[in-house]
């Protein structure tokens, strides 16, 4: 083993490895992993390793390294100039530095983002959740959860490179441009059900500006806004882009409202946003490479003839700046449908991308029954777990599959599915595990209207649900005042339906009551900053985040930890085996607290001293179902005078041009 000195950091050089912390996408973990893939895997090749052995991943510049032994290194990616000990040397080479010998590698030039670095035998860092890649949004992996800084000192990993040291073939490199060409495969939200036939032609025909707001969380994109072919989300939400969380992939074209975002490596797992298309495994490595100012084409292909992400050169069609396409499946991203075994509801299978499918139960609308159907199908995935299957990732109303496509084709999953939905028996008697969790809520806490504040200085200042999301929420409901808002959220028990909505462990969850559903929209465009652990409502839906970063739900107020980064465990309520608090199922009660003792409470929380109050139960959907049809009619007075309410805003809305807001405005 030996060690490796960061004389100079460069602005953003974590470590990396690949594929990545695949598993855990159901609890909203993202896979982090090199941005390009590709280039990381060569620069391993180029010196012996395993294809995904921990490498560095450097943005806009690269390091400057002291090597204490003789090492073999290589440096792929975007060009740089490179010397060793002063003089020049080429990237996608095996270079021997001798010991004392410093690397130096330069700043990015006109072309490309990022820089990756291997060392023969890898880089040793800390492995968490079967990863060593680096996420720093969660403080977890690589070096302390973050980027490095100078003065660091790394060490090489004690494992001996599994192959031969090689120079990268001219056929494997990847073109590099400043006008790149995605292969994206339609689904899984297209037309005609979310946009209309017209805004498909422009996303295909139109030459995308990437934002300078991009990072690997996604890449945010300038183009022509949306005309939609629906007024609004209903429940999930006043925008039409708004739907019933639903797990994403990554290299999705997610439109938080009318600002198109590809979703890059260390983007939400769950979301209640559409994605018209995805961009397949193969030309996913184009995203760590696109830079401000770069124009994006979106390129239809048929998701039976994309390109393995498992091969190099001209198979993965590496070697082009463009796009060959013989077109586009022309099924707008259904694969296919049927009805469940019992004839009560249908069943949707949709494209997302070429290595999930997502199942969609019943219509567009907030039904705890679906629910259960998801939770059956998933648990008969879960007992038989095919080769190829990688991971099961739950909405409020769907299922996504993903599979390793060099493994299971998308047709060989689709027939699967379909064979396990007939099997299932009806889940109207389903009873599951149910904890009652009781977390402390600071009402309108300080660091919520600080993002607030951020939010209208930095985004948009005349967004109607500015500058208090609160009163915003009690004007989407209808109520007397304030005072309304904060008695109803304190009255409701809250479903976890979902986990991951906005990172780790973060719960999307509804009142069980229906008379407690306080129906919102979220941010458009979403916000860049929200801190950890605020409570806020979107749609329907509650959320809790998990850690600070973007998000779009209006807030109500704050809480404690829902993900323990203290590692080994130590704060009650948190079970040994993992960081996550919250389960599928479990029931949250709110309980007042003031700003000042919240302080205190996550310092415990943070220290490994604080308690959380759980019981256990459990629920049951036919019990639920006797409790709806008892109070059906106070339920439908209170909804409809609900929906009433919403309808004025959204005349309001139209009227004062909302709907006309140009993609990322900034007042």
């Amino acid at each position: 083993m030996s060690s490796i000195s960061i004389l100079r950091a460069g602005p953003q050089t974590t470590i990396q490895d690949w594929p990545g912390r695949i598993r855990y996408w159901h609890v909203g973990v993202p896979p982090s992993g090199p941005m390009d893939d590709l280039s990381f895997r060569l620069a391993n090749i180029a010196v012996g390793n395993a294809e995904g052995a921990p490498g560095l991943e450097c943005t806009l510049m690269g390091p400057r390294l002291q090597f204490d032994t003789d090492t073999i290194v290589a440096v792929t990616g975007a060009p740089v100039s490179m010397t060793v000990s002063g003089h020049s040397v080429p990237q996608w080479i095996p270079i021997t530095l001798k010991a004392g010998e410093v690397l130096d590698i330069g700043a990015v030039g006109f072309v490309g983002m990022r820089v990756y670095v291997a060392v023969a035998g890898g880089i040793d860092a800390e492995l968490y959740l079967e990863s060593r890649s680096t996420f720093t949004l969660g403080k977890f992996g690589g070096k302390d959860g973050r980027a490095l800084a100078d003065g660091d000192t790394l060490a090489t990993a004690a494992t001996a490179p599994s192959g031969v040291a090689r120079r990268i073939l001219g056929d494997e490199k990847p073109a590099l441009t400043n006008n790149w060409h995605l292969a994206v495969t339609v689904g899984p939200h297209s037309a005609p059900e979310f946009f209309m036939p017209e805004d498909i032609d422009d996303l295909y025909n139109t030459p995308y500006e990437v934002h300078f707001n991009s990072d690997r969380t996604g890449v945010r994109l300038v183009g022509p806004q949306p005309r939609w072919a629906r007024n609004d989300g209903g429940e999930a939400g006043l925008h039409p882009s708004n739907i019933h969380d639903t797990a994403y992939s990554v290299g999705a074209l997610d439109f938080t409202g009318d600002t198109p975002i590809l979703l890059g490596p260390d983007g939400p797992s769950l979301g209640g946003f559409v994605c018209p298309v995805t961009v397949t495994t193969a030309e996913r490595w184009k995203l760590g490479q696109l830079k401000p100012g770069d124009t994006v084409q979106f390129v239809p292909v048929r998701a039976a003839e994309v390109a393995s992400v498992a091969s190099f050169g001209e198979r993965r069609r590496a070697g082009f700046s463009t796009v060959i396409s013989a077109g586009t499946d022309l099924d707008d991203g259904v694969l296919g449908g049927s009805m469940t075994a019992d004839g009560t509801t249908t069943v949707t299978y949709r494209r997302s991308g070429d290595d999930n499918i997502l199942v969609e139960y019943g219509d567009m609308t907030l039904d705890l029954a679906l629910r259960a159907r998801v939770h059956a199908l998933a648990e008969r995935i879960d007992a038989e777990r095919p080769p190829g299957l990688i991971t099961l990732t739950p909405g409020i109303r769907s299922l996504q599959i993903k599979v390793d496509p060099t493994v299971m084709r998308q047709s060989t999953l689709l027939d699967w599915l379909t064979e396990c939905e007939a099997q299932l028996p009806s889940a109207s008697e389903l009873v599951v595990p149910s904890r009652t969790v009781h977390l402390p809520l600071s009402w309108d806490d300080p660091a919520t209207r600080e993002a607030i504040e951020r939010y209208m200085l930095g985004v948009r200042s005349d967004a109607p649900w500015c500058p208090w999301n609160i009163e915003f929420i009690r004007r989407m409901n209808g109520l007397d005042s304030v005072d309304d808002v904060h008695r109803i959220v304190y009255d409701a028990e809250y479903l976890v339906l979902g986990l991951g909505d906005v990172y780790l462990g973060a719960p999307v969850a509804v009142p069980l009551d229906p008379r407690h559903r306080l129906i919102t929209t979220k941010y458009n465009p979403a916000r860049t900053w929200t801190p950890e652990n605020a409570v806020g409502i979107g749609g329907a839906y509650m959320c809790i985040y998990g850690m600070e970063g973007p998000g779009g739900y209006q807030f109500v107020g704050r809480t404690t930890q829902v993900w323990n980064h203290r590692h080994p465990l130590r704060a009650a309520g948190f079970e040994p085996e993992h960081p996550w608090l919250l389960r599928f199922f479990d029931k949250i009660s709110w309980y007042p607290v003031s700003a000042d003792e919240l302080l205190d409470l996550r310092a415990d929380m943070a220290a490994g001293r604080g308690t959380v109050e759980i019981s256990d139960g459990t629920f049951s959907l036919a019990e639920h179902q006797r409790f709806l049809d008892d109070n059906a009619g106070a339920i439908t007075a209170d909804r409809s005078a609900m929906e009433a309410a919403r309808a004025i805003e959204r005349q309001r809305w139209s009227d004062g041009g909302e709907f006309a807001t140009k993609t990322g405005k900034v007042a």
